[in-house]
């Protein structure tokens, strides 16, 4: 009998959900905690255990933390709201912020858990002048980075490491970069950008760059923290920044289409995020653009993930190879001819 349980957070999302099949895949006993009513659900994949709840309800947390005596269990916390309006919500605090204290708790609340692994994101890390490339940081200054979202992971990651050293928690903490590749069955934003420029409704793109990393080289870095990551202890999972423009000439060559004929630069974009922002607030209509993704493509975009590959034999595929893999997936899904 397995002994021990992995319970996912977050397992209906495009990282949660391989890593649950990279977990079933190599014979664990998995614990699926999903929302209620999520339409995602469905792709969950056969043998996980699937558990319905939310971070906020402190309740439906017990039931995914109970376990049959003898059993231990680790925690992959993955869920959490991404937005890329910069604006502070309220909402996204309280889910990724609140809903991590809870995890927190609930995790020094049953001694049967072993570990918890925290996924965080590179933008919780303050950034550097380019030139430099970013390395973990062992504070995290919700002041230092920009948007909603980034502060919110900079709190979060700060209170695991807080509970590390103040309250005893066995956890260490991830910070994957971008993240794109096959079976993206809610279509995120880099998916959704990828069909576009692949349908020709993408005739102008933004220079800039950006760090992608492919889901399954994420879930399977996160796994290895579960398994190898030292406590207390933080791990960059990014990998190679990529020009808007390479990545553009990559998906053209790999689905035979034209990409963007031209590249707006990065002040005039986020003159355009901006009008593009405040006529979205008097409207109510999704802006074209928003400041936020202005600034993670005008950024500083190189990661430094040499610990997590000298601790937690973290490996990156290329570009190339992972845009050739989703493509395909794409049109074997249906989602492009």
């Amino acid at each position: 009998m397995n002994d021990r349980i992995y319970i996912v957070t977050g397992a209906a999302g495009f990282l949660g959900g391989t890593v649950c099949r990279q977990l079933i895949e190599r014979g664990e006993r998995v614990r699926a905690f999903v929302l209620p009513n999520d339409p995602a659900a469905k792709y969950i994949p056969d043998g996980a255990e699937v558990v319905y709840g939310d971070l906020c309800d402190r309740e439906s947390l017990e039931k995914l933390y109970t376990v049959s005596e003898g059993v231990k269990s680790v925690v992959l916390h993955i869920a959490s709201i991404v937005t890329v309006d910069p604006d502070f919500s309220r909402k996204v605090m309280d889910v990724n912020v609140g809903g991590t204290e809870n995890i927190i708790d609930m995790c020094l609340s049953h001694p049967e858990c072993e570990k918890l692994v925290y996924c965080s994101s590179t933008g919780a890390i303050p950034e550097v002048p380019k030139g430099r490339r970013i390395t973990e940081v062992d504070f995290f200054d919700e002041d230092k980075v920009e948007g909603c979202y980034s502060m919110s992971k900079a709190l979060a990651t700060q209170a695991v490491l807080d509970a590390v050293k103040e309250r005893g928690l066995n956890a260490c903490v991830v910070h994957p970069s971008g993240i794109m590749g096959p079976e993206d069955f809610a279509v995120g934003e880099t998916t959704g950008t990828l069909i576009k420029i692949i349908a020709g409704e993408m005739p102008m793109g933004i220079s800039g760059t950006f760090n992608l990393c492919d889901v399954r080289d994420l879930a399977a870095g996160t796994i290895s923290a579960a398994d190898r990551g030292r406590r207390g202890e933080c791990y960059i999972l990014g990998n190679d920044a990529i020009g808007f423009r390479d990545f553009c000439r990559i998906v053209a060559e790999e689905a035979d289409c034209k990409a963007p004929k031209a590249f707006l630069p990065t002040a005039a974009a986020n003159l355009i995020a901006k009008l593009s922002e405040m006529s979205a607030k008097k409207t109510g209509k999704k802006p074209l653009m928003t400041t936020f993704s202005v600034y993670n493509l005008a950024r500083n975009n190189e990661f430094d993930s040499s610990k997590a590959r000298r601790e937690l034999g973290y490996k990156t595929r290329s570009y190339k190879e992972t845009i050739h893999d989703e493509i395909a997936w794409l049109k074997a899904s249906g989602k492009i001819a």
